[in-house]
Protein backbone atom coordinates (compact mmCIF):
# COMPACT_ATOMS: atom_id res chain seq x y z
CA UNK A 1 0.00 0.00 0.00
CA UNK A 2 1.75 2.98 -1.08
CA UNK A 3 2.35 5.91 1.61
CA UNK A 4 0.37 8.80 1.90
CA UNK A 5 2.00 11.73 1.14
CA UNK A 6 1.34 14.83 3.67
CA UNK A 7 1.19 18.21 2.17
CA UNK A 8 2.96 19.89 5.50
CA UNK A 9 6.79 21.05 4.20
CA UNK A 10 9.13 20.53 7.41
CA UNK A 11 11.68 22.83 8.85
CA UNK A 12 15.20 22.39 10.97
CA UNK A 13 14.46 22.40 14.51
CA UNK A 14 16.68 25.74 14.36
CA UNK A 15 14.46 27.90 11.84
CA UNK A 16 14.58 29.02 8.35
CA UNK A 17 18.28 29.66 7.71
CA UNK A 18 19.87 32.50 5.98
CA UNK A 19 21.08 32.37 3.12
CA UNK A 20 24.83 32.59 2.88
CA UNK A 21 26.17 35.14 0.27
CA UNK A 22 28.07 33.49 -1.97
CA UNK A 23 32.32 34.03 -2.13
CA UNK A 24 32.73 36.02 -5.71
CA UNK A 25 29.30 37.77 -5.83
CA UNK A 26 29.43 41.43 -6.96
CA UNK A 27 27.57 44.41 -4.89
CA UNK A 28 27.35 47.65 -5.09
CA UNK A 29 27.32 49.29 -1.87
CA UNK A 30 27.83 52.81 0.35
CA UNK A 31 30.21 52.64 2.37
CA UNK A 32 29.84 54.83 5.60
CA UNK A 33 32.93 54.89 7.89
CA UNK A 34 35.98 52.86 8.23
CA UNK A 35 37.04 49.94 10.76
CA UNK A 36 40.03 49.78 12.75
CA UNK A 37 41.88 47.94 10.43
CA UNK A 38 40.87 50.66 7.40
CA UNK A 39 38.34 48.93 5.64
CA UNK A 40 35.18 50.59 4.78
CA UNK A 41 32.42 49.70 6.34
CA UNK A 42 28.48 49.45 4.80
CA UNK A 43 25.15 47.70 5.43
CA UNK A 44 23.24 45.98 3.01
CA UNK A 45 20.18 43.62 3.45
CA UNK A 46 20.70 42.85 7.08
CA UNK A 47 24.31 42.51 6.84
CA UNK A 48 27.67 44.08 7.94
CA UNK A 49 30.07 44.24 4.92
CA UNK A 50 33.78 45.32 5.75
CA UNK A 51 34.99 46.32 2.50
CA UNK A 52 39.07 46.81 1.93
CA UNK A 53 40.45 49.20 -0.57
CA UNK A 54 36.93 51.40 0.62
CA UNK A 55 36.65 54.92 1.95
CA UNK A 56 33.80 56.41 3.86
CA UNK A 57 31.20 58.24 1.33
CA UNK A 58 32.19 56.25 -1.33
CA UNK A 59 29.81 54.41 -3.14
CA UNK A 60 31.84 50.93 -4.65
CA UNK A 61 31.40 48.13 -6.39
CA UNK A 62 32.54 44.92 -4.51
CA UNK A 63 33.57 41.58 -4.92
CA UNK A 64 32.80 38.98 -1.74
CA UNK A 65 35.95 36.99 -0.40
CA UNK A 66 34.03 35.38 2.08
CA UNK A 67 31.16 35.37 4.42
CA UNK A 68 29.74 34.46 7.72
CA UNK A 69 26.24 34.69 9.31
CA UNK A 70 25.67 38.30 8.87
CA UNK A 71 29.07 39.62 8.23
CA UNK A 72 30.44 39.53 4.98
CA UNK A 73 34.33 40.40 3.84
CA UNK A 74 35.21 41.74 0.53
CA UNK A 75 37.02 43.65 -1.74
CA UNK A 76 36.24 46.85 -3.55
CA UNK A 77 36.92 46.16 -7.49
CA UNK A 78 35.22 49.07 -8.88
CA UNK A 79 35.14 52.89 -7.47
CA UNK A 80 31.51 53.92 -8.65
CA UNK A 81 31.92 57.04 -7.00
CA UNK A 82 35.42 58.05 -5.15
CA UNK A 83 35.99 60.05 -1.96
CA UNK A 84 37.70 63.43 -2.46
CA UNK A 85 40.11 61.91 0.37
CA UNK A 86 41.18 59.13 -1.76
CA UNK A 87 44.56 58.97 -3.57
CA UNK A 88 45.73 57.02 -6.42
CA UNK A 89 47.66 54.39 -5.50
CA UNK A 90 51.49 54.35 -5.64
CA UNK A 91 51.88 50.60 -6.17
CA UNK A 92 50.43 49.22 -9.28
CA UNK A 93 49.46 46.17 -7.89
CA UNK A 94 47.65 48.02 -4.46
CA UNK A 95 44.70 46.24 -5.35
CA UNK A 96 45.40 42.49 -5.71
CA UNK A 97 48.39 42.09 -3.36
CA UNK A 98 47.47 41.23 0.15
CA UNK A 99 50.59 42.71 1.74
CA UNK A 100 49.54 46.69 1.54
CA UNK A 101 45.61 47.78 2.35
CA UNK A 102 45.76 50.99 2.77
CA UNK A 103 47.79 52.66 0.22
CA UNK A 104 44.34 54.59 -0.94
CA UNK A 105 44.78 56.97 2.22
CA UNK A 106 46.90 59.67 2.34
CA UNK A 107 49.84 59.33 4.98
CA UNK A 108 48.50 61.67 7.21
CA UNK A 109 44.97 59.63 6.99
CA UNK A 110 46.97 56.18 7.81
CA UNK A 111 48.31 57.57 10.88
CA UNK A 112 45.21 59.66 12.21
CA UNK A 113 43.35 55.87 11.64
CA UNK A 114 46.16 53.94 13.89
CA UNK A 115 45.81 56.65 16.39
CA UNK A 116 42.36 56.40 16.67
CA UNK A 117 42.66 52.06 16.86
CA UNK A 118 45.10 52.79 19.57
CA UNK A 119 43.20 55.46 21.67
CA UNK A 120 39.87 53.12 21.08
CA UNK A 121 41.56 50.22 22.60
CA UNK A 122 43.14 51.59 25.75
CA UNK A 123 39.34 53.19 26.42
CA UNK A 124 37.04 50.54 25.32
CA UNK A 125 39.55 47.53 26.61
CA UNK A 126 41.24 49.00 30.09
CA UNK A 127 39.42 52.12 30.77
CA UNK A 128 42.51 54.19 30.58
CA UNK A 129 44.02 57.45 28.96
CA UNK A 130 47.58 57.96 29.63
CA UNK A 131 48.88 61.02 31.44
CA UNK A 132 50.48 62.33 27.71
CA UNK A 133 49.85 61.53 23.93
CA UNK A 134 53.09 61.02 22.24
CA UNK A 135 53.36 61.90 18.79
CA UNK A 136 53.33 58.88 16.30
CA UNK A 137 57.01 57.81 15.58
CA UNK A 138 57.47 57.84 12.20
CA UNK A 139 60.08 57.24 9.79
CA UNK A 140 60.07 56.61 5.57
CA UNK A 141 56.60 56.44 4.19
CA UNK A 142 58.03 54.21 1.52
CA UNK A 143 61.47 52.08 0.61
CA UNK A 144 61.43 50.83 4.35
CA UNK A 145 61.16 47.09 4.49
CA UNK A 146 64.47 45.31 4.61
CA UNK A 147 63.39 42.10 4.64
CA UNK A 148 60.51 40.08 2.88
CA UNK A 149 59.23 36.66 1.54
CA UNK A 150 58.54 36.19 -1.58
CA UNK A 151 56.32 33.23 -2.53
CA UNK A 152 56.68 30.27 -5.02
CA UNK A 153 54.66 27.61 -6.24
CA UNK A 154 55.08 25.42 -9.33
CA UNK A 155 51.66 25.50 -11.34
CA UNK A 156 51.55 21.58 -12.74
CA UNK A 157 48.82 22.04 -15.27
CA UNK A 158 50.78 25.09 -16.51
CA UNK A 159 54.45 24.10 -15.92
CA UNK A 160 55.07 27.27 -14.86
CA UNK A 161 56.92 28.76 -11.72
CA UNK A 162 54.63 31.57 -10.10
CA UNK A 163 56.59 33.98 -8.46
CA UNK A 164 55.39 37.19 -6.25
CA UNK A 165 53.50 38.03 -3.44
CA UNK A 166 50.15 36.24 -2.16
CA UNK A 167 46.74 37.84 -2.87
CA UNK A 168 44.62 39.55 -0.10
CA UNK A 169 42.46 36.95 1.52
CA UNK A 170 43.68 34.12 -0.77
CA UNK A 171 46.46 31.89 -1.92
CA UNK A 172 46.95 32.95 -5.08
CA UNK A 173 50.51 34.60 -6.27
CA UNK A 174 50.38 38.42 -7.51
CA UNK A 175 53.22 38.42 -9.98
CA UNK A 176 55.18 41.42 -8.68
CA UNK A 177 58.84 42.41 -9.72
CA UNK A 178 58.45 46.01 -8.20
CA UNK A 179 57.90 46.79 -4.46
CA UNK A 180 57.75 50.55 -3.72
CA UNK A 181 57.96 49.13 0.26
CA UNK A 182 61.15 47.64 -0.36
CA UNK A 183 64.36 48.99 0.68
CA UNK A 184 66.48 49.85 -2.95
CA UNK A 185 69.22 47.24 -2.07
CA UNK A 186 66.44 44.61 -2.88
CA UNK A 187 64.81 45.96 -5.79
CA UNK A 188 66.95 44.78 -8.65
CA UNK A 189 67.32 41.71 -6.35
CA UNK A 190 63.08 41.57 -6.61
CA UNK A 191 63.50 41.96 -10.34
CA UNK A 192 65.36 39.64 -12.18
CA UNK A 193 64.36 36.99 -9.25
CA UNK A 194 61.33 35.51 -11.51
CA UNK A 195 63.71 34.80 -14.68
CA UNK A 196 66.61 33.59 -12.38
CA UNK A 197 64.00 30.82 -10.81
CA UNK A 198 62.21 30.01 -14.01
CA UNK A 199 65.67 29.13 -15.32
CA UNK A 200 66.57 26.33 -12.97
CA UNK A 201 66.61 23.05 -14.11
CA UNK A 202 64.13 22.39 -10.79
CA UNK A 203 61.86 24.86 -9.82
CA UNK A 204 59.17 22.77 -8.17
CA UNK A 205 61.93 22.36 -5.62
CA UNK A 206 61.63 25.78 -4.24
CA UNK A 207 59.16 26.46 -0.91
CA UNK A 208 59.57 30.55 -0.88
CA UNK A 209 62.12 32.78 -1.12
CA UNK A 210 63.07 35.47 1.40
CA UNK A 211 65.30 38.44 0.51
CA UNK A 212 67.44 40.30 3.42
CA UNK A 213 69.02 43.89 3.16
CA UNK A 214 71.17 45.32 7.06
CA UNK A 215 74.96 45.19 6.85
CA UNK A 216 75.22 43.01 3.28
CA UNK A 217 71.55 41.86 1.42
CA UNK A 218 71.21 38.47 1.07
CA UNK A 219 68.73 35.46 -0.05
CA UNK A 220 67.90 32.92 1.33
CA UNK A 221 66.02 30.11 -0.97
CA UNK A 222 63.79 27.55 1.21
CA UNK A 223 63.72 24.34 -1.30
CA UNK A 224 62.02 21.10 -0.51
CA UNK A 225 64.43 18.78 -2.26
CA UNK A 226 67.76 18.74 -2.92
CA UNK A 227 69.32 20.92 -6.02
CA UNK A 228 71.83 20.38 -8.35
CA UNK A 229 75.09 21.08 -8.75
CA UNK A 230 73.81 23.42 -12.42
CA UNK A 231 70.93 24.74 -9.70
CA UNK A 232 73.25 26.25 -7.01
CA UNK A 233 75.35 27.53 -9.95
CA UNK A 234 72.93 29.55 -11.23
CA UNK A 235 72.02 30.65 -7.47
CA UNK A 236 75.05 31.84 -6.35
CA UNK A 237 75.98 33.54 -9.81
CA UNK A 238 72.58 34.90 -9.44
CA UNK A 239 73.89 36.56 -5.99
CA UNK A 240 77.30 37.25 -6.81
CA UNK A 241 75.98 39.52 -9.88
CA UNK A 242 73.36 41.19 -7.19
CA UNK A 243 76.26 41.57 -4.76
CA UNK A 244 74.10 39.36 -2.33
CA UNK A 245 75.12 36.43 0.08
CA UNK A 246 73.37 33.08 -0.77
CA UNK A 247 71.83 31.20 2.24
CA UNK A 248 70.01 27.74 1.37
CA UNK A 249 67.37 25.95 3.84
CA UNK A 250 66.81 22.78 3.29
CA UNK A 251 66.53 20.00 6.38
CA UNK A 252 67.77 22.09 9.23
CA UNK A 253 68.90 25.54 10.24
CA UNK A 254 69.32 28.25 7.19
CA UNK A 255 73.27 27.80 6.58
CA UNK A 256 75.07 30.53 4.08
CA UNK A 257 76.40 29.22 0.85
CA UNK A 258 80.01 30.23 1.85
CA UNK A 259 80.46 29.47 5.49
CA UNK A 260 82.42 33.12 6.16
CA UNK A 261 78.83 34.51 5.24
CA UNK A 262 77.66 36.55 8.40
CA UNK A 263 74.90 39.06 8.10
CA UNK A 264 73.87 41.51 10.61
CA UNK A 265 72.43 45.41 11.34
CA UNK A 266 73.56 48.51 13.32
CA UNK A 267 72.42 50.76 15.62
CA UNK A 268 74.73 53.57 14.90
CA UNK A 269 73.34 56.19 18.11
CA UNK A 270 75.20 53.27 20.39
CA UNK A 271 77.79 51.99 18.15
CA UNK A 272 76.18 48.40 18.03
CA UNK A 273 76.55 45.64 15.32
CA UNK A 274 74.13 42.88 15.64
CA UNK A 275 74.92 39.46 14.19
CA UNK A 276 71.78 37.63 12.99
CA UNK A 277 70.72 34.74 11.00
CA UNK A 278 67.74 33.90 8.54
CA UNK A 279 64.76 33.04 10.65
CA UNK A 280 65.58 35.44 13.53
CA UNK A 281 63.30 38.03 14.37
CA UNK A 282 64.50 41.62 13.93
CA UNK A 283 62.74 44.37 13.26
CA UNK A 284 61.87 45.28 9.13
CA UNK A 285 61.66 48.82 9.61
CA UNK A 286 65.32 50.06 10.03
CA UNK A 287 64.63 53.62 10.81
CA UNK A 288 61.80 53.70 12.83
CA UNK A 289 63.67 50.20 14.70
CA UNK A 290 66.47 53.12 15.95
CA UNK A 291 63.73 55.66 16.61
CA UNK A 292 62.11 53.05 18.83
CA UNK A 293 64.83 52.21 20.43
CA UNK A 294 66.14 55.95 21.05
CA UNK A 295 62.42 56.85 22.47
CA UNK A 296 62.42 53.92 25.02
CA UNK A 297 65.52 54.82 26.34
CA UNK A 298 64.57 58.59 26.72
CA UNK A 299 61.13 57.39 28.27
CA UNK A 300 62.88 54.40 30.55
CA UNK A 301 65.66 57.18 31.32
CA UNK A 302 67.86 54.44 32.69
CA UNK A 303 70.61 55.88 35.00
CA UNK A 304 74.50 54.78 34.84
CA UNK A 305 74.07 52.96 38.98
CA UNK A 306 70.90 51.15 37.57
CA UNK A 307 69.90 47.21 37.15
CA UNK A 308 67.32 46.81 34.31
CA UNK A 309 65.44 44.24 33.61
CA UNK A 310 64.39 43.51 29.75
CA UNK A 311 61.93 40.94 28.72
CA UNK A 312 61.63 38.93 25.58
CA UNK A 313 64.81 40.41 24.76
CA UNK A 314 65.65 38.70 21.34
CA UNK A 315 69.15 39.20 20.11
CA UNK A 316 69.90 42.35 21.89
CA UNK A 317 67.71 45.33 20.27
CA UNK A 318 67.18 47.35 23.41
CA UNK A 319 69.24 45.42 26.22
CA UNK A 320 72.72 46.20 24.16
CA UNK A 321 71.59 50.25 23.53
CA UNK A 322 70.53 49.77 27.80
CA UNK A 323 74.28 48.21 28.70
CA UNK A 324 75.68 51.27 27.01
CA UNK A 325 73.87 53.58 29.87
CA UNK A 326 73.68 51.11 33.03
CA UNK A 327 75.26 49.13 35.51
CA UNK A 328 74.04 45.71 34.61
CA UNK A 329 71.08 44.36 32.13
CA UNK A 330 69.38 40.73 32.95
CA UNK A 331 67.92 39.80 29.60
CA UNK A 332 65.48 37.22 29.45
CA UNK A 333 64.01 35.12 25.96
CA UNK A 334 62.43 32.21 25.19
CA UNK A 335 63.92 30.20 23.04
CA UNK A 336 67.46 29.56 23.25
CA UNK A 337 69.24 30.15 20.06
CA UNK A 338 68.32 33.62 20.31
CA UNK A 339 69.93 33.75 23.76
CA UNK A 340 73.09 32.02 22.46
CA UNK A 341 73.32 34.89 19.88
CA UNK A 342 72.41 38.05 22.34
CA UNK A 343 75.35 36.74 24.02
CA UNK A 344 77.26 36.95 21.31
CA UNK A 345 76.22 40.22 20.08
CA UNK A 346 77.65 41.27 23.58
CA UNK A 347 80.54 39.85 23.50
CA UNK A 348 81.82 41.42 20.10
CA UNK A 349 80.82 44.60 21.25
CA UNK A 350 82.47 44.46 24.41
CA UNK A 351 80.08 44.38 26.63
CA UNK A 352 80.45 42.67 29.65
CA UNK A 353 77.72 43.97 31.36
CA UNK A 354 74.72 42.25 29.80
CA UNK A 355 73.60 39.05 31.08
CA UNK A 356 71.24 36.73 28.94
CA UNK A 357 68.96 33.98 29.97
CA UNK A 358 66.43 31.45 28.42
CA UNK A 359 62.69 30.98 30.49
CA UNK A 360 59.05 30.37 29.63
CA UNK A 361 58.07 33.90 29.91
CA UNK A 362 54.20 32.26 29.88
CA UNK A 363 54.78 30.26 32.91
CA UNK A 364 55.69 31.45 36.97
CA UNK A 365 58.42 33.08 37.17
CA UNK A 366 59.04 31.27 40.98
CA UNK A 367 62.90 31.26 42.04
CA UNK A 368 64.15 31.86 38.63
CA UNK A 369 67.84 33.27 39.71
CA UNK A 370 67.99 35.89 37.47
CA UNK A 371 64.73 37.19 38.71
CA UNK A 372 66.23 38.15 42.21
CA UNK A 373 67.99 40.99 42.99
CA UNK A 374 65.29 44.03 42.20
CA UNK A 375 65.21 46.19 38.87
CA UNK A 376 65.11 49.65 38.83
CA UNK A 377 63.22 49.42 35.82
CA UNK A 378 61.98 47.13 33.29
CA UNK A 379 61.40 46.90 29.46
CA UNK A 380 58.78 44.61 27.64
CA UNK A 381 58.51 43.82 23.92
CA UNK A 382 56.70 40.54 23.74
CA UNK A 383 55.01 39.11 20.63
CA UNK A 384 51.38 39.50 19.61
CA UNK A 385 49.77 37.38 22.59
CA UNK A 386 51.45 39.83 25.02
CA UNK A 387 52.70 39.48 28.73
CA UNK A 388 49.92 38.85 30.70
CA UNK A 389 51.25 36.09 32.95
CA UNK A 390 54.69 38.31 33.72
CA UNK A 391 52.64 41.49 34.15
CA UNK A 392 50.82 39.57 36.87
CA UNK A 393 53.79 39.02 38.38
CA UNK A 394 55.17 42.22 38.24
CA UNK A 395 54.82 43.46 41.54
CA UNK A 396 57.52 41.30 43.02
CA UNK A 397 60.08 42.47 41.16
CA UNK A 398 59.06 46.08 42.12
CA UNK A 399 60.37 48.07 39.32
CA UNK A 400 60.01 51.55 39.51
CA UNK A 401 59.42 52.28 35.42
CA UNK A 402 58.31 50.09 33.34
CA UNK A 403 58.21 50.54 29.35
CA UNK A 404 56.21 48.45 27.36
CA UNK A 405 56.69 47.68 23.60
CA UNK A 406 53.53 46.22 21.85
CA UNK A 407 52.57 44.71 18.14
CA UNK A 408 49.33 44.19 19.12
CA UNK A 409 47.22 47.00 21.00
CA UNK A 410 44.46 45.12 21.65
CA UNK A 411 47.10 42.66 24.55
CA UNK A 412 48.64 46.14 25.10
CA UNK A 413 45.11 47.58 26.49
CA UNK A 414 44.85 44.78 28.51
CA UNK A 415 48.31 44.07 30.19
CA UNK A 416 47.95 47.59 31.40
CA UNK A 417 44.77 47.24 32.68
CA UNK A 418 46.39 44.67 34.77
CA UNK A 419 49.48 46.57 35.59
CA UNK A 420 46.95 49.24 36.74
CA UNK A 421 45.58 46.55 39.20
CA UNK A 422 49.63 45.93 39.90
CA UNK A 423 49.84 49.59 41.62
CA UNK A 424 51.20 51.52 38.10
CA UNK A 425 50.14 54.43 36.47
CA UNK A 426 49.95 55.29 32.66
CA UNK A 427 52.20 57.80 32.60
CA UNK A 428 52.31 58.21 28.29
CA UNK A 429 51.67 55.90 25.58
CA UNK A 430 51.83 56.47 21.36
CA UNK A 431 51.84 55.18 17.98
CA UNK A 432 54.96 53.55 16.14
CA UNK A 433 54.26 53.26 12.71
CA UNK A 434 56.59 50.27 11.45
CA UNK A 435 54.18 49.61 8.58
CA UNK A 436 53.29 51.96 6.49
CA UNK A 437 50.73 51.25 3.86
CA UNK A 438 49.32 49.06 5.97
CA UNK A 439 46.92 49.18 9.44
CA UNK A 440 49.20 47.23 11.79
CA UNK A 441 50.19 49.19 14.49
CA UNK A 442 52.94 49.42 17.04
CA UNK A 443 52.72 50.97 20.22
CA UNK A 444 54.92 51.87 23.59
CA UNK A 445 53.87 52.74 26.44
CA UNK A 446 55.54 54.06 29.96
CA UNK A 447 54.10 53.24 33.52
CA UNK A 448 55.46 54.44 36.64
CA UNK A 449 54.59 53.15 40.04
CA UNK A 450 52.48 54.91 41.98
Amino acid sequence: MAKKISGLRFQPSGGVQTQQVPVGKKQKLAIERLANDGRGIAFSEGRTWFVSGAMPGEQVEARVLAARSKVVEARAERIVSASPERRSEPCAHARSCGGCSVQHLTYSDQLALKQRLLVEQFSRLAGLQPEYWAPPLVGPEFAYRRRARIAVRWDVKAKRLDVGFRAAASQDIVAIDDCPVLVQPLQPILHALPTLLSSLDKPQAIGHVELFNGTASSVLVRHTSALGEADLARLQTFCGAQGAQLWLHGVGEPQPFEPAQALGYRLDAWDLHLAYRPGDFVQVNAPVNEAMVAQALDWLAPQAHERVLDLFCGLGNFALPLARQVREVIAVEGVQTMVERAEQNAASNGLANARFFQADLSAELGDAPWAQGGFAAVLLDPPRDGALQVVKQIGSLAPERLLYVSCNPATLARDSAELVQQGYRLKRAGMLDMFPQTAHVEAMALFERQ
